[in-house]
């Protein structure tokens, strides 16, 4: 966990993103490692330097994804969300429960295949309110429920 817990709260859901949520990420490294390879091999580059080249492409795509999705946490307490990103630099925001007014959550028809999405946590605020978005939950609408039940905090039950 990425922060420190205050005295008597009490843990409803932690994660990361979903390794399924990186694919894209990873198709992109993918498509990159090609293209440099068939450029390679029209500049008339040997083997080794075409094998080299995707090898270390394919490489710091993967360690890249895990990077990224290692160093993202989500935190839902009895008390507080709180949303930590980033390798270099870090991005924390947190916020009240009982600021919140309203959770869902969605998923484009990949997301569905892919069984993740988005869970969405509507803020009160100054202009608009504020957005909390935890991105590419394994099984978003499972942790809506299980914040729904595990928060004693006035969500509407019929979202999610």
């Amino acid at each position: 966990m990425g922060f420190s817990l205050d005295a008597g709260e009490t843990v409803i859901y932690e994660g990361h993103p979903s390794w399924r949520a990186i694919i894209p990420f990873y198709l992109k490294g993918v498509a990159l490692a090609v293209f440099l390879a068939l450029l390679l091999s029209v500049l008339g580059r040997g083997f080794v330097d075409l094998f080299l080249v995707v090898v270390i492409v394919l490489g710091v795509t993967v360690l890249a994804g895990i990077a990224k999705r290692s160093t993202t946490s989500y935190t839902v307490t009895d008390r507080r969300l709180h949303l930590s990103r980033g390798v270099l630099s870090r991005e924390v925001e947190e916020t009240r429960l009982d600021r919140v007014q309203n959770v869902s959550y969605s998923q484009s028809p990949i997301e569905r295949i892919l069984g993740i999405g988005d869970v969405d946590f509507d803020t009160a605020g100054g202009s608009g309110g504020s957005l909390f978005v935890f991105g590419g939950v394994a099984d978003p609408g499972g942790v809506v429920e299980s914040v729904r039940q595990g928060g004693h905090w006035g969500i509407d039950p019929g979202l999610g």
